[in-house]
């Protein structure tokens, strides 16, 4: 590769505001595509239902993703629950914490926030361990929530309220990119599941974190621009010194 002058993001265009994404390409000239290669589809509660998931029966909910809060207040919608005013609601993290003011006004003794570490808001379920849990998630978590809620023997529902399922990307086709960012190993999946005959060749891929490193080396692929790390902490400042370094 000479010169970098496409990019695709494997995410969706995050909407509205001009994004780093947008002053990266403005800076260096290069294109900047985004297409999620993951969808969410929702479960419909009728599933749930069958599964005899019964809300009001829990304490507490455990939220660790703007998604498992729109699929929870979906559901609550659709089941028509009336959410009493004793329910504590558990975040592993404030950005999920604040993202809950989205359908509801809560006090801050009903709210449990996670420093953005697993071990905090391991030590808050460890600390509230009597409470019944409900987990909402989808069909492709993470395993730490759930082994840790074992590990203590902590009483919890968890109940996959919406699947992640791969993109059609048949419109990708025919299209060159010299940079394929990833973000998650479900990413990477989907790339396989719509191209099962893809080649890497001159292509530079971009891979964020330990996990999606992993899958891109399972997959015989590799990961040519690692984030973060201590001299890149973002995607974007790593986008950008590789961009820089392909003009020497």
């Amino acid at each position: 590769m000479l010169s970098v002058k496409s990019i695709l993001i494997s995410q969706p265009h995050p909407g509205g505001k001009k994004t780093v994404y947008d002053t990266l390409a403005e800076k260096h000239g290069v294109k900047v595509d985004f297409h999620p290669f993951i969808e969410v589809v929702g479960v419909p509660a009728r599933e749930l239902r069958k599964q005899k998931l019964r809300i009001l029966n829990h304490d507490a909910i455990i939220f660790n993703s703007r998604n498992a809060i729109d699929h929870f207040f979906r559901i609550v919608e659709e089941m028509k629950v009336e959410i009493p005013p004793t329910m504590k609601y558990f975040c592993t993290n404030e950005g999920v914490s604040l993202y809950i003011q989205k359908y509801t006004q809560l006090r801050k003794r009903k709210m449990f926030v996670g420093k953005g570490t697993e071990a905090s808001f391991f030590e808050l379920l460890k600390k509230h361990k009597a409470l019944n849990y409900l987990f909402p998630c989808s069909n492709i978590r993470k395993e730490s929530i759930p082994n840790y809620l074992n590990e203590m023997n902590i009483t919890y529902t968890e109940a996959i309220m919406y699947n992640t399922v791969n993109s059609d990307l048949s419109d990708l086709a025919s299209v060159y990119y010299d940079i394929l960012v990833f973000f998650s190993p479900q990413g990477i999946s989907s790339l396989f599941a719509n191209f099962p005959d893809f080649i890497q060749e001159d292509r530079a891929i971009a891979g964020w974190g330990k996990t999606t490193n992993a899958a891109l080396e399972e997959a015989g692929l590799d990961n040519t621009i690692y984030a973060p790390t201590s001299e890149h902490p973002s995607m974007v400042a790593a986008l950008n010194a590789f961009i820089i370094s392909k003009k020497k």
